[in-house]
C-alpha cells in the first residue's frame, strides 16, 4: 500500500490529536481481527510465534496482542526468543568485538533448549525460563519460573521465529504472526521504501536509548538489511497473519527530530529519499503521541515494555 505524503499533511495540520488516535484506533482493530481468529484455536493452538525486522515494531505489536486477549478474556504471556542465545566464547566475543561474527545467525539460538521448553509449554509443564545477559553475552541464572494453565496462550517474539529450522515445533501447534513496515510514502516522483521508515525508526531508537549516532546506525544499515534477506524475508510466507506496523503520523514525529542531523549527512546518496520526504512533511509534536501509540517503541514513554 502507499500513503502520499499530501494526505499525511492534512491529517498534522487539520487535527493531529485526533489523526494519531484515529491511526492508533486502526491498529488496534487491525489486531484485534487477528486476535478474534487466534481465541478459535486457541486449545489446538496455545503458542504464538511473532516475528518481523529490526525496527518493525514486533515487540509492542507482542505485547499489545497479549494484552487484547487478556482483555478478551483469554490470559496471555509474552517471552522473548533473545533469551534463549547461546553464550559466547572468549574467542567469539573476540571476533564479535571486530564484527567478523554474525550476530544475527540463527546458528546463535539455543535451537534444543527452545523447543523443548515450547513442547512443554504446550503440555502446561513448568519450565526455568533462561536469562540471556547481553551485557556479557553470557546466559544467566534463570529469573523465572513459568508454568502455562489451560486456555492460556504464550507468545515467543523473535526475528528467527517463523524459521523451520529454529522453531521444530509442529505447525499445528502453532499460530504464526509477521509483523513489518508494509507502507510505502510517496513524494512527488519520490517513493519511499518501507526498509528507510525501519530505519528512521532504528536512527530514534538507538540515539534515545542505545548511545549511538545517526552516522552510525546507518552505517549499520547494509549489513542489517543483508541478514534479514538473509535469515527472516525467505520465511515470512510461513505467517498465518501479516500486520503492517506503520503508523501514518509517525514520519511527521520523526521529522524535526532528525531533519538537522540528516542535512548534515546529506552526501550519503542512501539518504536523499529520507531528507526529501522529510522535509515536506508537516511536523506533528511529540507530546500529541499517547502511551498506547507503536511508535513509543522507539521514541520512548510507552505503556507497553517488558
Amino acid at each position: 500500500m502507499n500513503i502520499e505524503v499530501t494526505r499525511i499533511n492534512h491529517g498534522a495540520e487539520t487535527d493531529p490529536s485526533g489523526f494519531v488516535r484515529a491511526v492508533n484506533e486502526d491498529y488496534y482493530y487491525q489486531l484485534k481481527k487477528i486476535t478474534d481468529e487466534i481465541i478459535k484455536t486457541k486449545d489446538e493452538r496455545p503458542v504464538i510465534l511473532l516475528s518481523g525486522p529490526s525496527g518493525s515494531g514486533k515487540t509492542t505489536t507482542a505485547l499489545m496482542i497479549e494484552k487484547i486477549l487478556t482483555e478478551s478474556g483469554c490470559e496471555t504471556h509474552t517471552l522473548s526468543m533473545d533469551n534463549y542465545f547461546c553464550p559466547l566464547s572468549k574467542e567469539e566475543k573476540e571476533l564479535a568485538s571486530l564484527g567478523k561474527m554474525d550476530l544475527e545467525s540463527p546458528l546463535r539460538i539455543d535451537k534444543d533448549l527452545l523447543n523443548t521448553q515450547i513442547e512443554a509449554i504446550s503440555r502446561c509443564e513448568e519450565v526455568a525460563i533462561p536469562y540471556y545477559d547481553f551485557a556479557e553475552s553470557a546466559r544467566g541464572e534463570s529469573r523465572f519460573s513459568f508454568q502455562r494453565k489451560p486456555g492460556e496462550l504464550v507468545i515467543f517474539e523473535g526475528i528467527h521465529a517463523l524459521n523451520p529450522d529454529v522453531i521444530t515445533v509442529p505447525d499445528e501447534k502453532l499460530n504464526k504472526i509477521y509483523v513489518s513496515v508494509r507502507t510505502r510514502v510517496t513524494c512527488g516522483d519520490i517513493i519511499l521504501h518501507p526498509s528507510k521508515i525501519r530505519l528512521m525508526r532504528r536512527m530514534i531508537r538507538d540515539r534515545n536509548f542505545r548511545k549511538r549516532s545517526l552516522r552510525e546506525t546507518m552505517n549499520m544499515f547494509a549489513s542489517v538489511e543483508a541478514g534479514e534477506n538473509k535469515y527472516i524475508m525467505p520465511y515470512k510466507y510461513r505467517s498465518d497473519y501479516d500486520v503492517d506496523t506503520f503508523m501514518a503520523y509517525e514520519l511527521s514525529v520523526y521529522r524535526n527530530a532528525l531533519i538537522k542531523e540528516l542535512w548534515a549527512m546529506n552526501y550519503v546518496p542512501e539518504l536523499s529519499d529520507v531528507i526529501h520526504v522529510l522535509e515536506n512533511l508537516a511536523p506533528i509534536d511529540s507530546s500529541d503521541i499517547t502511551p498506547d501509540s507503536l511508535i513509543c517503541e522507539f521514541i520512548g514513554n510507552g505503556q507497553f515494555t517488558y
